[in-house]
């Protein structure tokens, strides 16, 4: 295999030439045949120098994205993702290099990114796109505004790829974190694949110890016929969490009376400040019961050899209820969920909704128009349309345990809609040439949300509003970005974006009480830079520089709850974030192995944060913008094949966050003290071993280091619930092929079943098999 075929292929996506010496034309003389052979041999013209040979083998999973993406990245391929185990689409970056997904259980729809400065809470300081569809739910900025991966099956799933950080003018402020690109498989000939996959927990964590178990399936058919492609694919999991939160006092100093009944079945320990509590039983989220189902359909047709069209429709559903119940037994054995009780010779009276069940129904629809030209060089268009719509959002609360009186919310009518167009130039010769793209982009977010009391939750009846509140947002964008060539193996990338971003429509409305809020505009630019120098045919150098700015969300601006006529609880004043990045990173890439070392720093002002205004009488707890947040930070990053012996694939990461607040007028004892949800070191290892052509091994390790969920650090107990760990886990995975269409797996993650928490207890050890046919 010649050199370039590697090497080469890294200087394609970094948009340098490719300079070949003599024997290496020679070669491709030989390879390519006597035609090409006599224009080889004597000094090619420029063109020529555009020109990649390599043989088709496995190699390091060098990112696949854009040229002259000014970001470091990590990329993941479709056969890499068989290694270790996959259940649902975000699995696919579980050892990305520097950042974690917030998942609580398989099927958790709250899966967020965590990644450099971006905590598990600020879901929309990232993106994530589906061949160019966007995904990201920013319509809040938490747990609860999460991506929308389920809209893509993971079996139809051809790579991933991470961009690091806002250093490209084509993505709007919310990548100040991470831009996830998932491409999916467009058929060139007829194909399908079919899978099912089982899986168990044991769990065992105060009062609770069960096993909790789910399964899941997925297949997808397609073909190519001409100009015209299709593919059709379908999904279904059914899955239970373990425990996910729990009923806790605080240990009470008040001596029991004779009208409190004794209890037995509580269980003592310290909360994630220290603090002595007791823990009674399972409440909230509980144990969470989801059956979620998918049907997807993607056309495409080529127009001419180089106009390319595709259609997109998905669809998803899910039925979800959260079982509670209390541990507490009286003297016969009965259940005790609410009143006063005797524990310990203590008292304590538990609310009526301490233990209340909660459950609810979800549908969502996603489609998409694309409209491609695909010229190697001169222009290129593309045009992306968009529309999320969710059709069905019904929560249903009880008041008490069983049946009778609660709440119902609707949040039907609720989603998004987005448009791109762009244009790109690419010059026949880069030396010494421009390569330049613009751009327009358009998205409109709304969110409406009424909650009415019921007198039976479970039948929803509606018996009185309760309340309701309602906005949009819309961001228009203009942006244009240059590659310049000026010197050889030197490259310029400066961009800027353009954003006119306005909130409108906002409302809150209580019994008696409906307030509307006026129009908010706000427009910005956001300049970018960035300076790459190769060094011989293997490393790559670059610094980047980048504007951002991340606006409010409906949800930030206008989910509260009134007192009088104030709004409390949100601000719709608040600020956007304004981000200043800076990144330093040289690469090494060689025909089997990638490295990369990267230094960073993102010097954000008003970052939204939902925290504790403690500065006025009574406390306010809201979204508000906290001046100053800084973090600095190093990321390594290594991928490689055939590492000491053959067949021996190695990727390993490790990163260091310093996140501090430095400015926090609303909360001061938060000045100095590392910023929430971002742990200090980071690190992933993960090695496969190909045994023979039919087995495979992997063994992989996760490290997450010290992190606080809160901003002034007083969580001083991390190891329990309510607290946040640090932790190292062990996943592992055995494959056999029995023929080339078949594989079959048996996984481990968790291995050593470790309890540990991101305020919720994440998954003990988990055990899967799976089987998968294609064809």
């Amino acid at each position: 295999m010649l050199r370039s075929g590697g090497v080469s292929r890294k200087r394609r996506q970094q948009g340098f030439p490719v300079k070949k010496n003599r024997i290496a034309l020679a070669v491709s003389a030989v390879l390519m045949g006597p035609a090409v052979a006599a224009a080889q041999v004597v000094d090619a013209p420029e063109p020529l120098q555009e020109v990649v040979v390599s043989a088709k083998s496995e190699r390091a999973e060098t990112p696949a994205i854009p040229p002259n993406t000014p970001s470091p990245a990590y990329g993941i391929s479709r056969r890499r993702m068989a290694d270790f185990n996959v259940v649902n689409t975000e699995d696919a970056l579980k050892y990305a290099p520097n950042l974690a997904v917030r998942k609580r259980f398989i099927g958790d729809m709250n899966s967020i990114i965590s990644v450099r400065s971006t905590s598990s809470r600020q879901s929309a300081r990232g993106l994530v796109y589906a061949d160019g569809l966007l995904l990201s739910n920013l319509l809040g900025s938490d747990f609860s505004f999460p991506p929308r991966w389920s809209l893509v099956n993971s079996a139809e799933i051809e790579r991933m790829d991470v961009l690091y950080g806002p250093y490209s003018a084509l993505y709007p402020g919310n990548s100040l974190g991470a831009t996830v690109l998932i491409t999916t498989r467009t058929p060139e000939k007829f194909e399908g694949d079919a899978s099912v996959q089982l899986f168990t927990q044991r769990f065992s964590l105060y009062g609770t110890h069960d096993n909790f178990n789910g399964v899941h399936a997925n297949a997808y058919v397609g073909d190519r016929v001409g100009p015209f492609s299709w593919l059709v694919s379908v999904d279904r999991q059914d899955s239970k969490s373990q425990p996910l939160s729990f009923y806790t006092a605080a240990r009470s100093t008040a001596r029991a009376t004779s009208a409190d009944k004794p209890v037995t079945g509580a269980h003592f320990d310290q909360d994630q400040t220290g603090r002595e509590r007791v823990v009674m039983g399972v409440n909230s989220e509980g144990v969470t019961h989801t059956v979620q189902d998918q049907l997807k359909l993607k056309l495409g047709y080529d127009i001419t050899n180089t106009l390319q069209a595709q259609f997109t429709a998905a669809y998803w559903q899910q039925d979800r209820s959260s079982a509670t119940g209390s541990y507490l037994r009286d003297a016969d054995g009965n259940v005790v969920s609410s009143g006063p009780v005797n524990i310990g010779g203590y008292r304590y009276v538990i609310p009526a909704n301490a233990f209340a069940p909660s459950n609810g129904e979800d549908a969502r629809w996603l489609y998409g128009l694309s409209l491609r030209t695909r010229n190697e060089t001169g222009w290129n268009f593309s045009g992306v349309a968009s529309l999320f719509d969710v059709s069905k959002d019904i929560s249903r609360s009880a008041n008490t345990v069983g049946s009778g009186p609660g709440t119902v919310t609707y949040g039907d009518g609720t989603g998004w809609r987005t448009l791109d167009l762009k244009a790109d130039y690419r010059p026949r010769q880069l030396q010494g040439g421009h390569w330049v793209t613009f751009g327009y982009h358009y998205d409109n977010y709304r969110l409406s949300n009424t909650t009415y009391n019921t007198s039976d939750w479970q039948a929803a009846t509606i018996s009185a509003f309760n309340n309701a509140f309602a906005g949009k947002t819309e961001t228009q964008a203009l942006y244009a970005q240059d590659a310049w060539y000026f010197a050889e193996d030197w490259k310029l990338i400066p961009g800027v974006r353009y954003e006119h971003w306005r909130a409108y429509d906002g409302s809150r409305s209580q019994p008696g009480v409906d307030i509307g809020y006026p129009v908010r505009s706000e427009s910005n630019w956001s300049p970018k830079l960035a300076l790459e120098k190769a060094f011989g045919q293997d490393w790559l150098g670059r610094l980047s520089l980048g504007q951002a700015y991340r606006y409010p969300t409906v949800s930030e601006l206008f989910q509260g709850r009134i007192t009088g006529t104030a709004l409390i609880n949100n601000d719709p004043n608040l600020q956007p974030e304004r981000s200043f990045s800076k990144d330093l990173t040289f690469e090494r890439t060689l025909d089997s192995s990638y490295f990369r070392v990267s230094v960073y720093e993102d010097d954000i002002r008003d970052a939204l944060v939902s925290q504790t205004n403690t500065t006025v009488f009574p406390t306010v707890t809201s979204f508000q913008n906290v001046d100053r947040v800084r973090t600095r930070g190093i990321e390594l990053a290594y991928d490689a094949r055939d590492v000491f012996v053959s067949g021996f694939d190695l990727s390993a990461s490790g990163a260091y966050n310093h996140s501090k607040t430095l400015e926090n007028a609303n909360n001061p004892a938060s000045v100095g003290k590392y910023f929430y949800r971002i742990p200090k070191w980071r690190a992933n290892l993960m090695g496969t071993y190909r045994i023979t052509p039919a087995w495979a091994g992997t063994l992989a390790m996760t490290y997450s280091g010290r992190q606080y969920n809160t901003l002034d650090n007083s969580d001083v107990n991390p190891d329990t619930f309510g607290g946040t760990s640090s932790f190292l886990t062990f996943d592992v995975k055995l494959t056999y092929r029995p023929a080339k269409n078949v594989r079959l797996g048996l996984g481990i993650d968790n291995l050593t079943d470790q309890r540990y928490y991101v305020y919720h207890p994440y998954p003990g050890r988990t055990f899967y098999a799976e089987a998968k046919l294609s064809f």
